[in-house]
């Protein structure tokens, strides 16, 4: 049965990633409202732990995984790691005596637990008191009431945390009223936009990025303005001397690292390397979106043996160009060296690319209804998809 697992990151205050959400579901012929949350929690976990590698998926992160009331009542937890889950107590949970003797022995063995998409009531106090972590919706919640539950729940020890935060003012809001942890896209959206002149430590990033993606490949020239830039030459040779590439006598200059990659990887190298760089001041997740998202649409245009394969690559590691620079998307794509065909996608939100890249935002969010159907209109087997995933996952590590 195949299973499609993908990450949701969990921000601290300081939007740096404490834990990863694993969102799921197993196969593509069942609607996931069919889907009961024990089947999908067991496969989840079955494929994560004992298939993927929980390390691949979470980078070493702890992530936090649905328990169903069934599940909790058995002990599942207890088959894993207590370091490496936060055991996630479902709403539709009855906090029964049996279901908090269960998870007051989770807690008694090192576990974690969080609540998850929390609203008060009495009946739900003595699992608050042993709680690591509380979760509000911020979608589905009124703010009065959210006041409400942080001013009930301040003498206990749980941390709050925010979900469905979608711009950085409800992070700040958010933040004001007292919660430490943070899930959403917020991160992935501009601050503030705005037409603002780029800056010129940028404008030689995006010159560089110009250069590596010209159709007239000049080695000599990429060689130099690379050699004008030492911390890309020492990603660069770092990267090519790392044990991913096994090799017994070192590169030692840039000349030998073009020849070694070749145009593609060296393009490819010398784009992520930049574009890291534009976003040094933003959340690390940012980032590493950007290059699993241009891992993944390169895979994807492979399987079609598609000829252009470098376009798709660009369109992923550019589709968040706007909130690494806090800039308007169609501003920066008119200093951007990309074809019509990614600018048509990134800044029209249309034409044939589009779809592609909107099966990775669709997986990100666990949408996997709408995830399914722009799918089929693709061509990719949806049985290909995950292997994508993991791979694009692993890959982005390698880079950070």
């Amino acid at each position: 049965m195949d299973v499609f697992v993908a990450r949701q990151p969990i921000f601290d205050r300081h939007k740096h990633i404490h834990a990863y959400e694993l969102l799921f579901r197993t196969g593509m012929s069942n609607a996931f409202p069919d889907l009961d949350g024990e089947t999908a929690t067991s496969s989840l976990l079955s494929s994560s732990f004992f298939t993927i590698g929980i390390e691949q998926i979470s980078g070493g992160n702890k992530v936090f995984i649905n328990f169903t009331e069934e599940l909790l009542l058995r002990g599942t937890p207890t088959m894993f790691p207590s370091g490496k889950i936060m055991v996630e107590v479902l709403e539709d949970v009855t906090p029964s005596e049996d279901v908090i003797r269960s998870c007051e022995d989770l807690v008694a063995r090192g576990y974690e637990l969080a609540l998850d998409d929390f609203v008060f009531t009495e009946q739900w106090r003595p699992l608050v008191a042993i709680a690591r972590v509380i979760k509000i919706d911020f979608r589905l919640t009124p703010i009065d009431e959210i006041k409400q539950i942080v001013e009930t729940v301040a003498c206990y020890k749980c941390k709050l945390l925010a979900e469905k935060i979608e711009t950085y003012e409800e992070f700040q809001q958010a933040l004001d009223m007292g919660f430490v942890y943070f899930q959403g896209y917020f991160f992935s959206r501009p601050e503030i936009l705005r037409n603002k002149d780029i800056p010129s430590s940028q404008l030689t990033l995006l010159q560089l990025i110009t250069e590596v993606t010209k159709a007239e490949f000049e080695p000599a020239a990429l060689e130099k303005l690379i050699n004008q830039d030492v911390s890309v030459s020492f990603k660069l040779l770092k990267y090519l001397n790392s044990a991913l590439f096994f090799r017994v006598q070192p590169i030692s200059s840039i000349r030998q690292a073009i020849a070694f990659l070749g145009e593609k990887g060296i393009r490819q190298f010398v784009s992520l390397i930049a574009a890291s760089k534009l976003s040094e001041n933003k959340p690390t997740e940012l980032i590493r979106t950007s290059i699993i998202r241009a891992r993944m649409l390169e895979l994807m245009a492979e399987d079609l043996n598609k000829k252009n394969s470098g376009d798709y690559f660009m369109l992923g590691l550019f589709s968040l160009i706007d909130a690494m620079l806090d800039n308007e998307m169609d501003y920066l794509l008119e200093q951007l060296p990309l074809t019509d065909s990614v600018k048509a996608a990134l800044g029209r939100r249309e034409g044939e690319m589009l779809p592609f890249l909107q099966t990775i935002e669709l997986y990100e969010a666990g949408d996997w209804s709408r995830f399914e159907e722009v799918l089929s209109d693709i061509g990719i087997e949806a049985s290909r998809y995950p292997a994508f995933y993991f791979d694009a996952v692993g890959w982005a590590d390698n880079y950070q």
